[in-house]
């Protein structure tokens, strides 16, 4: 009896090991080592060829699957031109996007810009089809736009884990409504947004987006004003482009400046933060991969594990093909050096 009993506990005991083995997560598969690659679909219909390391053509997914990247992040815009370079990124192709993501067993980032085309610091355009509405009918279309297009999701069998509204707004989105300039204007159109994807995601994290992540005034400024106009958001997100700003400094220059202001959001806000964009120059592989690899350890680095992901911006974006120079791909179709950076 006595030798049944010490079988039966230690079978027990065994079993139990088992499940807390399979189902444990590392922290290390949380974190997002992301790319946004909204331009793969026109760069693949264009005939574009993406080579793997050893000079083989495979699929682009695979490539980065195969570089660490774990999550992507969609661009997603109202009604979208054709325009090979500032088109396409329709709901039907953010959702066809998404789909293979999955297939991949990636993570999914939707980025609702709210316009027809490219939305940044410069410009925030309004959505043709929202042209001519008051401000009661500007927040009912962004509800029901971005209830569409995550229910359309839903339905392919996606559930996003991060959506971002509004891409780099440190000025406000959907001009002239959505300016910083009325900030209460600004958090009623935040909080439509929130509010429609939570109603069919309740799961999914919702970001705000500001970029010069090194900027720490501009972030304290932006932040303190959505919070005191009751803006609902889960993380904040940040842009980090030492290429992008005056004098084009080197990383090395402002990555502390980075982590500080990724520490003080995540303090000051209680909120998770994210590197949701960043990118270096094509032709410095080996800089860029040294200024990612200190990204990535500035946000592993920010107390209580708040510091989330790093996402790059199109590293699959050839120059060759893009004209863009902060890809981390070369003339030759294949990944650079820069990728290895996300390999742990």
């Amino acid at each position: 009896m006595k030798k049944l009993f010490l079988f039966c506990f230690y079978l027990l005991v065994l079993c139990l090991s088992c499940q807390q083995t399979t189902t444990e997560v590392k922290p290390e598969d949380m974190f997002a080592k992301g790319a946004d690659i909204s331009w793969l679909p026109q760069m693949e219909a264009a005939g574009y060829i993406f080579y793997n390391d050893n000079g083989t053509p495979e699929d682009c997914f695979k490539i980065l699957k195969d570089h660490g990247i774990n999550s992507v992040r969609l661009r997603t815009w109202v009604n979208p031109s054709d325009d090979p370079h500032s088109g396409h990124c329709s709901k039907e192709e953010t959702v066809s996007m998404a789909k293979r993501a999955k297939d991949w067993d990636m993570r999914v980032m939707i980025n609702f810009h709210y316009s027809d085309s490219w939305a940044d610091p410069g410009k925030q355009h309004k959505p043709k089809d929202w042209e001519g509405l008051d401000f009661d009918q500007l927040k009912e279309a962004l509800y029901d736009y971005t209830y569409d297009v995550i229910t359309a999701l839903k339905e392919a069998g996606v559930t996003p884990e991060w959506v971002q509204l509004g891409n780099e707004i440190p000025t406000g989105m959907i001009y002239p409504e959505g300016h910083t300039d009325n900030w209460p204007q600004l958090v009623q159109l935040i909080n439509h947004g929130y509010e429609a994807v939570k109603a069919v995601s309740p799961t999914t994290k919702i970001i705000l987006h500001v970029d010069q992540g090194n900027n720490n005034e501009r972030f304290r400024w932006w932040f303190d004003n959505a919070e005191k106009y009751g803006a609902k958001y889960d993380i904040i997100g940040m842009s980090f482009y030492p290429w992008w700003l005056e004098g084009k400094p080197d990383y090395s220059e402002i990555i502390d400046d980075l982590g500080h202001n990724l520490n003080d959001m995540a303090n000051r806000y209680n909120k998770e933060v994210m590197v949701v964009e960043t990118g270096g120059e094509d032709t410095k592989p080996q800089n860029t991969y040294e200024m990612l690899r200190a990204v990535i350890r500035k946000v592993k680095e920010v107390p209580d594990g708040k510091g989330t992901g790093v996402f790059y911006w199109e590293p699959q974006g050839a120059r060759s093909w893009s004209r863009y120079p902060l890809s981390a791909w070369g003339d030759n179709g294949r990944p650079t050096k820069a990728m290895d950076a996300f390999i742990e």
